[in-house]
This record gives C-alpha cells, structure tokens and sequence, in this order.
C-alpha cells in the first residue's frame, strides 16, 4: 500500500514546537498544512531566501501569505548561496540553507524554544539521491542517501514524508482544494536540466518508474541497508583510531589491512579536520604510508583542502 501524507502525519511524534521549513513549493507547502493541522499552535515556519534567481522574492511572497492565512508565524531568513571555487552549487545551496534553518530555529523563537525541525523530502527525492550518488561513484555514506531523522546544531532534525512519494502529496493537495500557482508555487529551476539531479528526475525516473514501478521502496531499502553498513564502518574506524591515536601512529597503521587503513583515516580526516580525501588522494596516501619503513621517509600530499604530512612517526594534516 502506497503511504500518504496523512499515514506520514499519523506516525510523527516529534518534540514540540516544532519548525517546518518550507519553500513555498508542494511538498513543503504540504507538510506544513499536515503539521499545523495536527498540532496547533506548536508549528512554526522558516522560509530561507536565497536570492539566486529572480522568482525568489515572489515564493517568500507566497509563503508568507499562506503562513500568514494559517496562523502559522513565519521567520525569512536571506542567504548568500554563492558557491566558492571547487564547490558545487547544490552543495553551497544546501549549506547556506541548513545553517539558516538552525539559526532561525534557535533564535527566532525563544520561548518556548523550537526542539525539532521537519524538512519536506519525499520518496522521489530518496530515489533521486540513491542515483545521484551512484552517478558519482559514491561509497556507503553517499549511497545511504537521506536519514529520517538526525541532529544538527542541538536540534532534531525529521524528514517525515521521505516514505511517501511525490504524486501521493500533490493527491492530498488536491484533497485540500490546493493548486498550483495559488496553492504553492513552482521553483523554474526544477526544470532546468543544467543540474545532474533535475536530468535524472526528468529522463532517468521516468524510465525506472516504467520498467520497475516499486523502485522507490526498492531503493529506499538498498540506502537503508547502505547506511546501517556504513554506520558499521564508522564504529570499526573510531575504535582503530582510538587505538592508533590523534594523530595516528604510522607504524600502528601499517599493521591494518588496507582497507581498514582507508576507514580509519577517512575517519580521522573527517572527524579530526573536517576533510574528506578524494578516491585518489586516499589511494595515494595508502601507498605512501606502506612506503614509510624508515625513518628518513618523507610523506606530504595533497588531501582534501590541505596536506597531510609525516611529522616523526606520525601523520598529520594542516591547512596552510
């Protein structure tokens, strides 16, 4: 049986008040409506403009009608979503985005304080990102996709429509007596096929939903499995470091196989420095770490945004 926004709605709980992020798009829009409805009173609402196309001021605009036609007190918060040089414009985007949700969530309303926040991804989006990180040659962490739920800034983070797909929410709009064009608003850009995830909503979903028309459960499962794995891996690589230290012992290092080498030091750079290798900077630094059996041995390479260097028998990473 297909879920609908009102089963998603039904199996919430989160802790209250809670803050919905909303775009003034459907699945925003949607999720808002559901959680106003069953919770009134506790629902409050945060529009992030990014200002990177001219159509933005009209959808915070739009939302802050609709808020404001609900009940619902709304928070604006403007970004700089500019991507720097070697970043991604989704990536920049969806930074700029979060951190203005937290911020907005945690110092808009004080009393009481926002405890949780609920963003509008759906089953496409789950599907989508499987994809996109498969285009990419992800790992585990990249094929795990989207969590339910997770904490970021002190505040829990929900996605409580990611099991319903996207046709499912534009039927309970419908229900509602909402349109397109007054009832939400629809961002132009979903459609441009400049961007890797709007070419495989517009060529490569269609297909899969034609030859395999429960691919969105199928895959959602395949993340789930991913990211119980690779939360496996994150417990095997925290308790080698513990045992290699920060920062890690070369000689210590080199007794792990290979690949427990890689999960470790990808740990290390991530938890230690905020930095994550590329395949072929980890391949290269595994190759350099075998080749450091004396101690005249030099190792700097280029990793992540820094280098990690060889400093007597250990390694360590610096950003110059």
């Amino acid at each position: 049986m297909i879920p609908t926004v009102d089963d998603a709605i039904a199996a919430f709980a989160p802790e209250l008040p809670l803050a919905v992020a909303c775009s003034g798009g459907a699945d925003s829009t949607a999720l808002l409506l559901a959680c106003a409805r069953r919770w009134p009173g506790q629902v409050r609402a945060i529009h992030v403009h990014h200002g990177l196309q001219a159509a933005a001021d009209s959808f915070a605009q739009h939302t802050a009608a609709f808020c404001e036609a609900q009940g619902v007190p709304l928070a604006v918060r403007r970004v700089d979503a500019r991507h720097a040089p070697g970043e991604s414009p989704e990536d920049a985007a969806r930074n700029a985005r979060y951190e203005a949700i937290s911020a907005a969530a945690r110092m808009e309303w004080t009393s009481p304080a926002t405890k949780s926040v609920a963003i509008a991804q759906h089953a496409d989006d789950q599907a989508e990102t499987v994809l996109l990180a498969l285009s990419r040659g992800a790992g585990l962490a990249g094929l795990a996709a989207m969590p339910q739920r997770w904490t970021r800034d002190g505040l829990a983070y929900h996605r409580p429509l990611l099991g319903v797909p996207r046709a499912a929410i534009l039927d309970w709009l419908a229900a509602q007596g909402l349109r397109a064009g007054d009832g939400w608003v629809e961002d132009p850009t979903n459609a441009d096929p400049h961007f890797t995830r709007n070419r495989i909503r517009l060529a490569v979903v269609p297909a899969l939903e034609a030859a395999f028309p429960q691919f969105r459960t199928t895959f959602a499962r395949s993340a789930a499995h991913a990211a119980q794995a690779d939360a496996l891996l994150r417990e095997v690589a925290a308790a080698d470091l513990a045992l290699l230290g920060v920062p890690p012992v070369i000689t210590a290092l080199q007794a792990l196989s290979r690949a427990r080498q890689a999960n470790v030091l990808r740990h290390w750079l991530r938890s230690a420095h905020a930095t994550t290798p590329s395949a072929a900077q980890l391949d290269e630094l595994l190759d350099q770490v075998a080749d450091c059996v004396t101690r005249g041995h030099g190792l700097r390479l280029r990793v992540g945004a820094g280098f990690v260097e060889r400093r007597g028998p250990v390694l360590d990473w610096y950003n110059p």
